[in-house]
């Protein structure tokens, strides 16, 4: 079965596509570039993952031409806390329109419960929102330890914690407990403004 999967640069998104490899499961990584450094990561990553199933190359995506837009507008109309609700958010929506433009059946996510901001319970219920596909989260129930230690098992964790730029979008105090109703009335005003 054809799936999606968000992939950065990092430790956990990695480990949830080799898990959903080792399933059986045909995967699409799909990348938003931020840095030369991150996508020359991902790159070193996928090559590792080929070796436990069927991976495709992977979909590269102009985060400052896909997501800048968005983040300047909220900043613009004081909603700048928001940002990491609407980065997963249009990440999603971009992979859904990715997945069904392929036949994926699913999207794959290495969201852990409660690790960052953007996966406390309240905040996946809203981001979910951006995906008519399904959401695999493989990690949801591991602690960060655990899926380290399979990290390490897999070969990907010392490629992930090799040094690179922080995200330049995050900003100091996120929404950690977002509201579904405050979220739409967001998205409506940013869909009046046209930038999504």
């Amino acid at each position: 079965m054809k799936v999606v999967a968000l992939l950065s640069s990092g430790i956990d998104s990695p480990v949830a596509i080799y898990l959903m490899l080792r399933k059986g499961f045909e995967v699409t990584p799909i990348h938003f570039r931020q840095s030369s450094k991150k996508e020359s990561k991902v790159f070193e990553l996928c090559e590792v993952l080929k070796r436990y199933g069927r991976l495709n190359e992977p979909v590269i995506v102009d985060a400052y031409g896909e997501q800048a837009p968005v983040f300047s507008k909220l900043a613009e109309i004081g909603k700048v806390k928001w940002t990491c609700l609407f980065c997963k958010w249009t990440m999603l929506r971009k992979a859904c329109r990715i997945g069904h433009r392929i036949g994926a059946k699913a999207i794959i996510t290495g969201d852990s419960l409660g690790q960052v901001a953007s996966q406390t319970l309240d905040n996946l219920l809203i981001i979910s929102t951006a995906s008519d596909l399904p959401i695999l989260r493989p990690l949801i129930g591991l602690d960060k330890e655990e899926i380290v230690r399979i990290a390490r098992e897999i070969g990907t964790f010392e490629i992930s914690i090799k040094p690179e730029e922080p995200c330049p979008f995050v900003p100091k105090y996120p929404v950690v407990r977002g509201s579904l109703g405050e979220f739409e009335k967001i998205r409506e005003k940013l869909v009046r403004e046209g930038v999504l």
